[in-house]
């Protein structure tokens, strides 16, 4: 996930759509002339590999329809992450839709600001603003304030803990709360043959039998 870069005009498809919906419209950050969005003090990449499910999100064209979600983040021998964004089309039994791309640090004082492409020379901010103390949640946003993704390592995530996120999020000045991804039902994981989970997942928090 990442907030989507503008391409050239030859970009068409699942990829053409998520670059060309960041447009050239004015950012809220500078429509309310809001202070910088603040990032956490430290990412330690090593622990921030591996796959995320997202949880919730600012809702946005280009993932509509998407279900089953996920971002997988590996290594790659330049220093630089692969980024493989996934999620099926519909329903669990829908069509997987996959985007693989890269994602760089810009700012190593902190590794909490990056950059993600999937189409070079076009690149999208991907600022880490909220992160688990043991790298089991985090909170993926934008300088502009416009996108925002919560993701977790398991594909449900506690309502108590998703609360808390939601509550910090003000002191991010991230302006509104984030949607559910529905729905919010879970189904096993299938291991693909890279070893990250595949398909059979929804997410969303942990909800009580009395949750609506």
């Amino acid at each position: 996930m990442s907030a989507p870069a503008r391409p050239p005009k030859r970009a068409v498809g699942l990829l053409g759509a998520l670059a060309m919906a960041a447009g050239c419209a004015t950012s809220t950050t500078e429509r309310l002339r809001l202070p910088p969005l603040q990032t956490v003090a430290r990412v330690e990449l090593s622990r921030y590999l591996g796959t995320w499910y997202e949880i919730a999100n600012f809702p946005q064209r280009f993932q509509r329809g998407c279900t089953a979600t996920m971002a997988t983040y590996t290594l790659r021998a330049d220093g630089d992450l692969e980024v493989l964004n996934r999620c099926r089309k519909g329903s669990l039994d829908g069509k997987e839709k996959s985007a693989l791309g890269r994602a760089r640090v810009v700012d190593s004082t902190t590794n909490a600001k990056l950059e993600v492409s999937f189409f070079r020379p076009f690149w999208g901010d991907y600022w880490i603003i909220d992160l688990g103390a043991d790298y089991e949640h985090a909170v993926v946003g934008h300088p502009g304030r416009d996108y925002l993704w919560i993701l977790a390592r398991q594909p449900t995530l506690a309502e108590a803990t998703y609360q808390g996120i939601v509550e910090r999020l003000p002191r991010r000045r991230a302006t509104r709360p984030p949607a559910w991804c529905a729905p919010l039902q879970v189904a096993a994981p299938r291991p693909d043959a890279r070893g990250a989970s595949r398909g059979g997942q929804l997410m969303g928090p942990r909800r009580s039998a009395r949750s609506s």
